[in-house]
């Protein structure tokens, strides 16, 4: 009986070993797919927040973005393009294992395109707000979208694990982050159910914010990368933006760093008394180069502590009415921040209002200050 007894403790002792190494070799995605998310960019307006009348057409997917778009991307220095993906329009009505295939095949081109040119793509579902409102509070709904998720990943599980991403939702409007936790875990789970192989991309509950993510604990699932967005301060970055809040439309010429100097005669032209203290506030706060590396700081330290990989997965400046300069050296100090702590990112976007590049007489022009401040030089002639 002691002979049995040790025989059976051996072998515990050596699965348990087993299942430690395992665990420890899986414990985070390869390497070599995180080498494949260093420095990216966001494809916006292509098959997500399409505001056309016309909407998600033919021509519309041909020509938003065509293989000179993906090659000069390529030729930037970019080694991954992180592609909005708006779901609504591929779901079939309380039928999610059917998927519109037409839709999915100029899908399939779009993601070949970026592969073909060495980059690695994300597959990023970007619904509009009143689809992820629904999650919020319709559980038969967050059933029909795991449906998708598993039927979609499927479709791209055997394309190439080392450079497909699949990421759960952008940037989820979640009040409540405990059930935010809960539904990530149920789409995650229908993701791996698809794609055993692939990395999931995972964030927190409430617009991806840095602060959110640092409530996340992480998912039981080790091949998970986490997300977060930057865009602080916003009053800085939306200026004169008409969507979000409303005070963003009166703030104009705001500068980077910020003083209570440089932001006074913006502050006389907002006639609402609260607005203005947001850009007395501004001022006050200094925002420079360590201030953002505060903020960035405290999620590089969630990570460590969790010991599990992050990346900042859209940042940048609303073009209109930030300086040029004043926009690289914010774009700098955020891309430098997540550099040195070992972060990758990805700039939102490539042609849209917060672009690297500029279209004139239908050509993608790169943006050099731009593309400097993202420690980047385009090749491309």
């Amino acid at each position: 009986m002691l002979v049995s007894i040790a025989c059976l403790m051996a072998s515990f002792l050596a699965a348990q070993t087993a299942a430690s190494s395992a665990s420890q070799e899986t414990s985070s995605p390869p390497a070599s797919r995180m080498a494949h998310l260093r420095h990216g960019i966001n494809a916006s307006n292509w098959f997500a927040q399409v505001y056309d009348s016309r909407g998600y057409t033919k021509e519309h997917f041909q020509n938003w973005t065509t293989a000179e778009d993906i090659a000069l991307i390529k030729s930037m220095g970019f080694d991954h393009v992180r592609l909005s993906v708006n779901p609504q329009p591929m779901m079939t009505n309380h039928r999610a294992g059917e998927i519109s295939q037409e839709n999915l095949a100029f899908l399939d081109v779009a993601m070949k395109m970026i592969l073909d040119q060495g980059l690695a793509v994300v597959v990023d579902l970007h619904p509009e707000s009143d689809f992820k409102t629904r999650l919020t509070k319709d559980d038969s709904f967050v059933q029909e979208f795991a449906d998708f998720w598993r039927v979609l990943a499927r479709h791209y599980s055997t394309w190439d694990a080392e450079r497909v991403f699949f990421e759960v939702l952008n940037e989820p409007e979640f009040s409540d982050r405990y059930r935010w936790h809960g539904v990530q875990a149920k789409l995650a789970a229908a993701i791996r159910e698809g794609a055993p192989q692939h990395t999931i991309i995972a964030t927190g509950g409430r617009w991806s914010d840095d602060d959110d993510l640092l409530f996340v604990e992480p998912l039981r699932d080790p091949n998970v990368i986490y997300n977060f967005h930057f865009y602080e301060p916003h009053i800085f970055t939306h200026q004169g933006a008409t969507w979000g809040a409303y005070s963003w439309q009166w703030v104009k010429g705001l500068h980077y760093p910020s003083s209570p100097e440089s932001v006074a005669n913006v502050a006389l032209a907002v006639p609402d008394a609260v607005d203005r203290m947001a850009v007395i506030r501004y001022g006050q706060d200094h925002w420079n180069a360590e201030r953002i590396d505060a903020e960035i700081t405290q999620v590089a330290e969630w990570a460590r502590q969790r010991r599990v990989p992050v990346m900042c997965n859209e940042f940048g400046v609303y073009r209109a009415f930030a300086e040029p300069q004043d926009r690289a050296a914010w774009i700098h100090d955020v891309r430098t921040a997540l550099e040195l702590h070992n972060m990758g990112w990805t700039m939102w976007d490539y042609s849209g209002s917060f672009g690297v590049v500029t279209k004139k007489d239908g050509r993608s022009v790169p943006d050099e200050i731009t593309l400097r401040a993202l420690g980047l030089k385009s090749d491309a002639r």
